[in-house]
């Protein structure tokens, strides 16, 4: 599907592509080209992508978090713009559960930065 997208994108005239886990099933090497690939998307298009990849979250511009709140009779999505320290956090979730290790939070600023 990302390759569809990615030939139509050139194409035609669309500004936005908004992209809902377009990495499904793939890990590794592949979501690091794939990450590669959205990110040249972007100088031409404005790419929204949902993602649970570090790889491909690592290589967004801006990241935001998705929440949901069920303290109440009703659940509640919430949308939060992640700060530079934040996104580096997340990502380490996204690499090693809640409670990301020393590891894991370097990982995640080596992702940032490639």
């Amino acid at each position: 599907m990302f390759c569809i997208k990615y030939v139509m994108a050139e194409k035609t005239a669309m500004p936005t592509l908004l992209l809902d886990e377009i990495d499904t099933g793939v890990s590794g090497e592949v979501a690091i080209k794939l990450g590669k690939l959205m990110k040249a998307m972007s100088a031409r298009h404005q790419i929204i992508a949902i993602s649970h990849l570090p790889q491909i979250a690592a290589k967004g511009d801006t990241h935001y978090f998705v929440y949901k709140d069920n303290s109440a009779s009703k659940a509640i999505s919430s949308i939060k713009l992640l700060r530079a320290d934040e996104r580096v956090e997340e990502i380490a979730k996204m690499i090693g559960g809640d409670k990301p290790s020393k590891v894991a939070l370097e990982n995640a600023q080596e992702l940032l930065t490639q």
